[in-house]
């Protein structure tokens, strides 16, 4: 149907470029695909389509805006066998890991992973005998695809309802999640990937943080109904990113009423905002204050024009005075710095040029043009 493939190779063949930082090695690594979860890999994006899948041809369209909005794992729902009847299509077109969505009955998990799906997201719980978990676990053997756990604070089992007073806590969480691994692991099934996601923003980080403690299965971070975008991007961000800045999650998905794709542009402002992966240059500017002497709001929004569509891991300051902007943009690759009449232009830290005030956007420009070369040849040279 014409849709375009996403490139996962990048993610191994450009390390510099697609990322800063890698999950902990220790963490069981889990093949979705072309993907590999946990044991080193990056932290791999993902959503869930809103369409409804019998309807291949929508499926598949708001699939390629996912990919082009840089989603590396689609989830789809597959509630009948109608559904599971289009997944063949699906996957065939998608040109992204495809992962069924099944909550209670076990020969869609079935027919799903005949249709050729890179993962199951089920709860062995839910879907009834010993005799249909050990099915859907040999199915899901023979074909090499991993099985998710999806616990979810709105879905807990009752007994540990009950036994909480109907409140949903971390350790709550965490004993239902090792309940349905035990039973996938007691078949012998290894390729597990668990996600506990709760409204509650602090349960859910207890509860992965306790879950990490006691287990080396990759997790999958979100935090589940998280609201409008505002408000959903600010809870995400706080319970998603707290988690990765302490090494914890291979995975994530934010969840937003929304469309599925303003979910991956958040994904990767979390991702990219906590240095765990970078996949453009990251703009950094002052708050402004009474001393600025020059119209920052436009120079900014002019430098940002000018990074739009490189996709290397570069640092770019802009300052609006030169009290502190020269030291507050040491870090940065590239900064410029404008003052009363006149700017700076600096590379880590050191000045490079100083111009008058209508010269300094054009002297940036030759200079940041400079850098990507300079950076693009490096590349170039490393893969040589």
């Amino acid at each position: 149907m014409g849709l375009r493939k996403l490139d996962l190779t990048v993610l191994n063949k450009r390390p510099e470029r697609a990322q800063l930082y890698t999950s902990d090695s220790r963490i069981r690594g889990v093949r979705v695909g072309p993907l590999m979860i946990g044991g080193g890999a990056p932290v791999v994006v993902q959503s869930m389509c809103s369409t409804d899948t019998r309807d291949v041809k929508t499926t598949l369209a708001q699939i390629h805006r996912l990919v082009e909005a840089g989603c590396e794992l689609v989830r789809v729902a597959v509630p009948d066998e109608l559904a599971s009847a289009a997944l063949p299509d699906i996957v065939k077109e998608a040109g992204v890991p495809i992962v069924a969505d099944i909550h209670f009955h076990y020969k869609r998990a079935l027919e799903s992973i005949e249709a050729g799906v890179a993962k199951v997201r089920l709860n062995p719980g839910n879907i009834g005998s010993r005799d249909r978990v050990k099915a859907v676990v040999d199915a899901a053997g023979a074909a090499r695809i991993p099985i998710r756990i999806g616990v979810n604070s709105g879905s807990m089992p009752d007994d540990i309802l009950v036994r909480d007073g109907y409140i949903v806590t971390a350790d709550g969480m965490v004993e239902a999640a090792l309940r349905e691994v035990e039973m996938l692991e007691r078949e012998g099934f290894r390729d597990i990937i668990v996600s506990m996601k709760a409204t509650e923003t602090k349960v859910m980080v207890e509860a992965n943080r306790l879950f990490r403690k006691q287990s080396d299965i990759p997790l999958h971070l979100g935090i589940t109904e998280a609201g409008l975008e505002g408000y959903g991007t600010i809870k995400s961000s706080i319970g998603i990113g707290s988690l990765l800045l302490d090494g914890i999650g291979e995975t994530i998905r934010v969840s937003l009423t929304a469309e599925p794709e303003e979910e991956i542009k958040v994904c990767w402002w979390i991702l990219e905002s906590t240095g765990v992966r970078r996949r453009s240059a990251e703009l950094v500017a002052c708050p402004t204050c009474g001393r600025i002497e020059i119209d920052l709001f436009e120079l900014t929004a002019e430098v940002e024009k000018l990074l739009k569509g490189i996709d290397l891991p570069i640092k770019v300051a802009v300052m609006g005075c030169v009290v502190n902007g020269p030291g507050e943009s040491r870090d940065a690759d590239i900064g410029v710095v404008g003052g009363k009449g006149k700017g700076l232009i600096l590379r880590k830290g050191e000045i490079v040029h100083t111009v008058a005030e209508d010269q300094l956007l054009p002297m940036f420009k030759l200079e940041l043009d400079k850098l990507v070369l300079e950076r693009r040849e490096e590349e170039e040279l490393a893969e040589a």
